[in-house]
């Protein structure tokens, strides 16, 4: 009995690397057989499983965070040459700084001298999981980066994000949990619709424009920047449909089971895939927690179990083990 364990973070607690490697050793020393594969969305976590995924090595280079202050920041380099780059690292909320956070002057030029940064260490293609952002300026900054430093060169630019707003949404759907009152997300509105117009293609409208503060709308107006499902781009590198077809079942997992799953999460991508692979292949969820607006989304797991530590992971997936042995 072969089981998928593909957990995603639990956000701030837990990494995807650390659910899998404790709920594997439970379903292992149940007596099955576990295969972790740790897995992200375009948020928290997607740097990690990306570079795992692709052998990318670390690399440092020189940045400057959200409000310009200057930063070394880590991005990932394959050898076939794809580049992995966490928008968090130069603007992000949690990136070091010691200038107040201030959501109007948040810029994205850090995040565009680490695209540069990886077109000039080689990179021909750079992928950018758009996650944790501070920023709203609509991509400005970055591609005022990208272009001081001679523009993108033949690389392809791929953003990864787990949301499909769009341009001018943004400030309004994001601008609260970056510091924006009422006034601010007014004014990075009109800011926002103010650089829509002046960009080569005008994003506004456009699914997936508005993530990382309109960053991937600043990507693909300016340089053809493809944008997609962080969830997807992350199985597609870590070749979880191959996985699947050894597996009996699959363990899924994130730190909290809710309304928003459904919603271009993670789970909701492994969900769809099982479901095309067309064999019935029972899912199972170990959660952080379950949120009482989940309803009948419950009904796509076979089971669901709550373990909010790597003690209580271990004997979830001991749990699961047993459970496996009763599978046909």
């Amino acid at each position: 009995m072969t089981i998928l364990v593909a957990p995603d973070s639990f956000k701030g607690t837990y990494s995807a690397l650390e659910v899998a490697v404790s709920i594997a050793a439970g379903i292992e020393d149940g007596g099955g057989r576990a295969v972790p594969l740790p897995v992200a969305d375009g948020g928290e976590g997607t740097f990690d499983a990306l570079c795992r995924s692709l052998d990318a090595d670390a690399v440092t280079v020189e940045a400057v965070n959200a409000w310009a202050e200057p930063i070394s920041a880590i991005l990932g380099l394959a050898p076939d040459g794809t580049a992995v780059i966490e928008v968090a690292q130069a603007g992000g909320l949690t990136a070091s700084r010691n200038s107040p956070h201030d959501a109007m002057s948040a810029s994205t030029y850090g995040t565009g001298m680490m695209i540069a940064a990886a077109i000039g260490l080689g990179a021909t293609h750079v992928m950018v999981a758009a996650g944790g952002s501070a920023t709203t300026d609509g991509g400005a900054g970055a591609v005022r980066a990208i272009n001081d430093r001679g523009g993108p060169r033949g690389a392809r630019l791929t953003v990864l994000s787990d949301v499909t707003t769009t341009f001018l949404d943004a400030p309004r759907i994001f601008g609260p949990q970056k510091g924006a009152d009422a006034a601010s997300i007014q004014l990075l509105e009109e800011r926002l619709q103010q650089l829509a117009v002046t960009y080569p293609r005008n994003p506004a409208g456009v699914p997936r424009t508005g993530a990382a503060g309109g960053l991937s709308g600043g990507l693909w107006a300016n340089f053809g920047a493809d944008l997609v499902s962080g969830a997807d781009a992350v199985l597609d590198a870590a070749n979880f449909d191959k996985y699947l077809e050894s597996a009996d079942a699959v363990v899924v997992g994130e730190g909290r089971l809710d309304s928003q799953t459904g919603k271009g999460k993670i789970i909701s991508a492994i969900l769809h895939r099982v479901r095309l692979s067309g064999r019935a292949i029972p899912v199972l969820a170990i959660v952080g927690s379950v949120a009482e607006d989940l309803g009948a989304y419950a009904q796509n797991f076979e089971e669901i179990l709550v373990a909010s530590d790597a003690a209580t992971m271990y004997v979830a997936g001991q749990s699961i083990a047993g459970y496996s042995q009763l599978l046909p």
